[in-house]
C-alpha cells in the first residue's frame, strides 16, 4: 500500500512522536527524493523523515548563556537551537551585519574566526526556502556558534557579510552561485564554479538530476532515466 504521495507507509512503531506544535514529520523516499527518473543511487529503498523546526528554552546549558547575554541583540534572534551539544543563532535577515560585527568585536564574545558560509534549500518551509548559514569560532575563547539566516525564495536577498568577514568573498560567490542567494552589497557577485551563463543552481532541489549530456574522451554520459536503476 503507498501514501497519496507514492510513498511505501511507514509502520507507526517507526514512527517518533511528535510534539503538539511543531511540524509533523515528512518522509521522502530514496536518496534526491526524485521521482521521475529510476533511483541511480542505489538508496531507492531509503525513507527520510524531516526532523520538526525546535527552538530551545533556557536555560541553554554550557557556554551558550554566555554567548547569548553578551549579544544582547535579543530583537534580532529568531529563536535559538541547541542541539548535539551545538549552538544555533537564527538571525533576522536584515539585522545579520550587525550581528556578525558584535559578534565578531565584542571582548566578551570575540568570534574572530569564520570557517566559511554555505547554503540549504528547504522547499517545504513557505516563505524561508533559502537559508545561508556561517560557522564560526573564538580563537580567544575557544568557542563556537553558527548563525543561520533565512530569506524567500521569491525574494533571495540576503545581507552580505564581506565587510566583517572579508574571507566570505568567495564563499558567497559559491553559495549564488549554486543556490541563487543574493547577497546584497557584495563587492562582486559573480559564479565561482559554474560558467558564467549557466542556467539554474544546482544544489536546489527542485533542479533537474542530471539530464545534460557531456562528453568525457568521446563518451556520452546518458541521462538518468536511460541508467541502470537500482529501486
Amino acid at each position: 500500500m503507498t501514501s497519496p504521495d507514492n510513498l511505501p507507509e511507514v509502520p507507526d512503531a517507526q514512527v517518533p512522536e511528535t510534539p503538539a506544535a511543531q511540524e509533523p514529520p515528512v518522509a521522502r523516499l530514496g536518496m534526491f527524493g526524485a521521482h521521475d527518473s529510476g533511483d541511480t543511487s542505489g538508496y531507492g529503498g531509503l525513507v527520510v523523515r524531516r526532523a520538526p523546526q525546535i527552538s530551545t528554552p533556557r536555560p541553554y546549558g554550557s557556554y551558550f548563556d554566555e554567548i547569548v547575554d553578551a549579544l544582547a541583540l535579543d530583537d534580532a534572534i529568531e529563536r535559538v537551537v541547541v542541539d548535539r551539544g551545538e549552538l544555533t543563532l537564527h538571525v533576522k535577515r536584515e539585522r545579520l551585519v550587525e550581528v556578525a560585527q558584535k559578534l565578531r568585536d565584542d571582548p566578551a564574545l570575540r568570534f574572530e574566526l569564520s570557517t566559511g558560509v554555505s547554503g540549504v534549500h528547504y522547499p517545504h518551509l513557505a516563505g524561508e526556502e533559502l537559508h545561508v548559514v556561517m560557522h564560526l569560532v573564538s580563537l580567544t575563547y575557544n568557542r563556537r556558534v553558527r548563525v543561520e539566516v533565512s530569506a524567500p525564495d521569491s525574494d533571495p536577498h540576503i545581507p552580505s557579510t564581506v565587510s566583517v568577514y572579508p574571507g566570505h568573498d568567495w564563499h558567497e560567490r559559491e553559495t549564488y552561485d549554486f543556490f541563487g542567494i543574493i547577497f546584497d552589497g557584495h563587492p562582486a557577485l559573480t559564479r565561482i564554479m559554474m560558467p558564467d551563463d549557466w542556467d539554474g543552481h544546482p544544489q536546489r532541489k527542485d533542479y533537474p538530476l542530471g539530464g545534460i549530456p557531456v562528453e568525457y574522451r568521446g563518451a556520452t554520459i546518458p541521462a538518468p532515466d536511460q541508467r541502470r536503476s537500482y529501486s
